[in-house]
Order: structure tokens, then C-alpha cells, then sequence
């Protein structure tokens, strides 16, 4: 399958009329968002009685990150490169209380240094601004006046997630991966549904929000494998769960389609209509994932797509048989029945048209039924 890349310029987001508050290294302040300007430099970023956001400094930003080390670079793509950081190395001298008492809460975080235009990481901004929960990677801060190239757009200060991610443990090297038991995969696939419930339906906009990119290696892990969801740089704000192809999407005008190969919703691929049963598609891919432990695109294997491997059982309902798919790295501990449940839910997330695909609440209500005891074993504090 060709995979094509899409760009889509933000919607007009609807801003609540709350009181907004930005912390940097000289001045406190606060702006009535009714009265806000959108201008290029005027970014507010709220908050609330759980978190603050600091503005940091571009000189802070460098020396989080040992003036952009490559020794501290622990992720990198083609719109963004991630440096481990220290927010202990900030100067005394130059931060607020506010900041000291933040840096106090998070010693070390990431710092996602924007290879994009300006207009990309403001998107992202204002999105993650918006987010709080226990399985979605906190934003502590951000710098979006880079004063050289190395900042393109900015620079978003990120909750560290000191355990790799899905990706790592199940396909990673000898020295990344790790075992994840029977339970802790079903724990792992309902805090991901738990994420996305949130974004659709929950969140503290008056808009659902559209990840667009839901695969294992936007799945960090703590130390006790609880999810914490990264990477915003794909989500949109404000598309609904219904999918109408219209006249403008058979346009011939080329489309830069977003996306990871055997994650993508073909419907996401064939309109380039982005939407949250985009990302519902993507969880049941992770779902197949984290039951057979197999990879969902791979050139070495002759059907490519784990979708299409398991297709067939998948499309009869043909469930019944399930050691010959489930893991071989488990050694046979799992739970036959919850092996089924899931299988079917997975083939539920792929469905054909996106309309029959479940919701994020009923994927939950889904695990909950066929899991129980996954609500007390999962979100462990840590």
C-alpha cells in the first residue's frame, strides 16, 4: 500500500471565556481570553488550579538541553527532534517562584524543539494547553521565541515518560524489549481508549480532538507500563465522528496525507477527511498488536499489513482458535475468552464504512465487560 502524507491548515478554534495565565522569567500576568488577540506573538496558555504553564526563555531551553546536545537527543522525525532535559540546570537568578516551584514537581522532562513552520507549533500549543489526564503527557512549558534556526517554530517542554514506549517493549532490540505480561496489554489498550474517550468527548474544549497519529510509538510507559499518549503534532480540533466524502475531497488537487503505515484508516487515506473514527481504526490496530506481539506493517513478512494477515478470521468472526495468533512470547499465559473479546473488538474498531465503528466510551464499556479486573490493576500510581 502507498502511503501519502496530508497537512491540514487549523480550524478556527472556539476559545472559552476563562481566565488565562502565563508564567516566564520576569512577570506574571494574566489576559481575559474574551478580550485575547491572535497574533503570531500573543500566545496565551491557560491555567487551572492543577498545573501551570511556564514560559521559559530561549537561553533556559538551551541550557536544558546542553545547547541542543546530540548526546541528549531521544527522538527525532521529520518535523521535530526530542532532547532529554534537565530543569535543574536553569539559573536560580533568572526564574520566578512559580518556576522554581515547578521545576520542583519535574526535575527532568522533554524538550520537543519544533522543525515546523510557526503556525504548526502554535497548533500543537493550543491544543496541548487544553489537555489534562493521567494518560496523556502533561505540556510543563514552552519557548516560541527561538532565536535561532535551530527552534524553527518553538518549543514545547513536555512531562519525561522514563520508560520508552509500546513500540520499544514489543518490536524494540534485545536491550529494549521487555515482556509485557497478559494483563498489563489489556490494561495497556484500555488507558489508550481511556486517552481517547477524553480527547473526543471529554476534554475541556467545546470541540472533539482528533490525534491523527495513534500508534505504538506515541504509547509511552511509566515504570509501571501506564500510558502516557505524546505526540500532537498531527491532531486536529473540531471534526466530527460522522465521515461524508464529498465533491472537494475527489478533487485532483494533490493531498499530504498524515499517518504511520499499517496504523492509517484506508477511508483516512482514500478522502483525507480526518476524523475520531480515524483514531478508533488505529486503536484496534494497537489492539492486534498487543495480542499477537506482531509489528503492523512489516516488508519482510509477504502479507505486509497485520490487517490483512489477520483479515480473514477477522471478517468471518472466526475468533474460536485463538493460540495460534495470541503472542507466542507469553508462553501461553493469557485468557482465552479475553483473547476473543478482544480479537472482536479489534475487528470492530476496523470496520467498513467508519459509521460502524465503535465509539471510545463503547470500546470501554467493551474491556469493562469482557475485563473487569483491568480497573483495578491499571493508572497505578507511581
Amino acid at each position: 500500500m502507498g502511503f501519502e502524507f496530508l497537512k491540514f491548515d487549523c480550524l478556527g478554534l472556539t476559545r472559552t471565556n476563562k481566565r488565562k495565565q502565563i508564567h516566564n522569567n520576569n512577570n506574571n500576568y494574566s489576559i481575559d481570553t474574551a478580550t485575547a488577540t491572535e497574533k503570531d506573538d500573543d500566545i496565551v496558555i491557560m491555567e487551572d488550579q492543577a498545573c501551570t504553564i511556564v514560559k521559559f526563555s530561549w537561553d533556559e531551553i538551551k541550557r536544558f538541553t546542553m545547547n541542543f546536545s546530540t548526546s541528549r537527543v531521544i527522538g527525532s522525525g521529520g518535523f521535530s527532534t526530542v532532547y532529554f532535559a534537565d530543569l535543574t540546570s536553569s539559573s536560580s537568578s533568572s526564574t520566578t517562584s512559580t518556576s522554581k516551584s515547578h521545576h520542583h514537581h519535574h526535575q527532568f522532562a522533554s524538550v520537543k524543539m519544533s522543525n515546523g513552520s510557526r503556525s504548526v507549533f502554535k497548533q500543537e500549543l493550543d491544543i496541548l494547553f487544553r489537555l489534562h489526564h493521567r494518560n496523556i503527557v502533561n505540556l510543563i512549558g514552552y519557548c516560541d521565541d527561538p532565536e535561532d534556526e535551530i527552534g524553527g517554530g518553538g518549543a514545547l517542554v513536555l512531562e519525561y515518560v522514563s520508560n520508552g514506549s509500546l513500540q520499544e517493549k514489543l518490536h524494540g532490540n534485545e536491550n529494549e524489549k521487555t515482556l509485557i505480561p497478559w494483563r498489563k496489554r489489556m490494561a495497556i489498550a484500555a488507558q489508550l481508549a481511556e486517552a481517547l474517550e477524553y480527547l473526543h468527548d471529554k476534554c475541556d474544549t467545546s470541540l472533539p480532538v482528533v490525534h491523527g497519529d495513534i500508534k505504538a510509538s506515541n504509547v509511552l510507559l511509566d515504570h509501571n507500563l501506564n500510558v502516557k499518549l505524546c505526540d500532537f503534532g498531527s491532531a486536529k480540533m473540531g471534526f466530527s465522528s460522522t465521515v461524508v466524502l464529498n465533491s472537494s475531497t475527489r478533487s485532483n488537487r494533490p493531498r499530504v496525507l498524515m499517518g504511520s503505515p499499517g496504523y492509517t484508516d484506508p477511508h483516512y487515506l482514500r478522502t483525507g477527511i480526518p476524523s475520531k473514527k480515524n483514531d478508533v481504526y488505529s486503536l484496534g490496530v494497537i489492539v492486534l498488536e498487543l495480542i499477537t506481539g506482531m509489528e503492523p506493517f512489516s516488508s519482510e513478512r509477504p502479507t505486509q499489513l497485520l490487517t490483512s494477515l489477520l483479515g480473514p478470521m477477522l471478517n468471518n468472526g472466526d475468533v474460536e482458535e485463538v493460540s495460534g495468533v495470541v503472542d507466542p512470547c507469553l508462553g501461553g499465559e493469557f485468557d482465552p475468552e479475553e483473547a476473543k473479546a478482544m480479537l472482536s473488538l479489534a475487528a470492530q474498531c476496523l470496520r467498513h464504512p467508519p459509521t460502524l465503528r465503535p465509539s471510545a466510551a463503547q470500546i470501554l464499556e467493551t474491556i469493562n465487560n469482557h475485563i473487569p479486573i483491568y480497573m483495578r490493576i491499571t493508572n497505578t500510581k507511581s
